[in-house]
């Protein structure tokens, strides 16, 4: 079980199940979420997820139609995202977790919007948009 929380700790959740696909997302609106150069991001099935603490805390933004961002209203720690389009799936950032989720990033996503102050230096795949549907 992994656990993640917010910074002022108003907010907390549990993950009963596997973190995926895991990317640095380089598009301008996780930048900007972020306050940083990339948002380093896993998918979650959305029946693994719990909130235990501080769910009446979190805000949604709609940072595109069907995409809504949850951070914390107290300290604006970004917690999770949704959408309308795969409901069983939730967009898991990294950041907020308390420990070590055993995953490796596998690619760079939205690199054609990548921070121009930034530079890539793994080996990992780089990808202008998001990745090719998986086959």
């Amino acid at each position: 079980m992994l656990k993640g929380s917010c910074l002022c700790s108003r907010v907390a959740y549990e993950i009963h199940g596997p973190l995926t696909h895991v990317v640095n997302c380089h598009c301008a609106m996780c930048r900007k979420a972020q306050g940083s150069a990339f948002r380093t991001r896993a998918d979650v099935r959305a029946k693994d997820f719990v909130w235990t603490r501080g769910e009446n805390e979190v805000t949604w933004y709609s940072s595109s139609p069907g995409n809504y961002r949850g951070f914390c209203s107290a300290c604006g720690t970004p917690l999770l995202s949704r959408f309308d389009h795969q409901p069983e799936t939730y967009g898991l950032p990294l950041g907020a977790l308390d420990g070590d989720p055993d995953v490796k990033i596998v690619a760079h996503v939205y690199v054609a919007s990548k921070a121009p102050w930034y530079e890539i230096t793994d080996d990992l795949p780089q990808y202008p948009e998001d990745e090719p549907e998986q086959a």
